[in-house]
């Protein structure tokens, strides 16, 4: 009986050792299902922020081509307002001495060639005398005694006209502002 007993002990030990071993086979499928999921939802975090980064290159390549547009002509248009200034000089100049019919003809010619810097974007930074000074649209180029109290720190005269091109200034308004 005894021998049958050891050969009962032995077959439970055998069952339980593989029962174990069933069990330890289990776990470790769950484990590699768990593993596969985290590996599914790593690739699909990984996939999403691709996606986002490659929306936000599309973005931004396509402001700056906007951009690009733009600012494309900004060269000839700094250019040009040396011409534009010319113009200005030559008509206050003809104003003193001209007769009506030459004043009339460079006024045309004036205001057709600054209509024609208008329409590709260029605007005219308006400044007043009296007006504050505003480092983002004027260039102090010298400070004098304020002719009135009023006037301390702020414009007392305007030596150069700015502009704008769109809404990047291309040119600051030379001033001189009142000490």
């Amino acid at each position: 009986m005894e021998e049958n007993k050891d050969i009962h002990e032995e077959t439970e030990q055998l069952t339980n050792e593989e029962t174990q071993n069933s069990d330890q086979h289990v776990a470790d499928n769950v484990a590699v299902e768990k593993t596969s999921e985290e590996l599914l939802a790593e690739e699909k975090d990984r996939y999403l922020r691709l996606y986002a980064e490659f929306e936000n290159y599309k973005r931004r390549t396509a402001k700056e081509k906007n951009e690009f547009f733009l600012y494309a002509n900004q060269d000839l248009m700094i250019s040009m307002l040396a011409i534009l200034d010319d113009f200005e000089r030559a008509l206050k100049e003809i104003t003193k001495t001209g007769n009506e019919e030459d004043i009339r003809g460079v006024e045309l010619i004036y205001q057709k060639f600054k209509s024609k810097l208008m329409d590709k974007g260029l605007k005219p930074i308006e400044v007043q005398v009296g007006d504050d000074f505003n480092v983002d649209f004027h260039e102090a180029v010298t400070q004098i005694p304020a002719p009135a109290p009023e006037l301390k720190g702020k414009i007392v005269d305007v030596i150069e006209r700015g502009y704008q091109l769109h809404d990047k200034v291309i040119r600051f308004t030379k001033v001189v502002t009142g000490a």
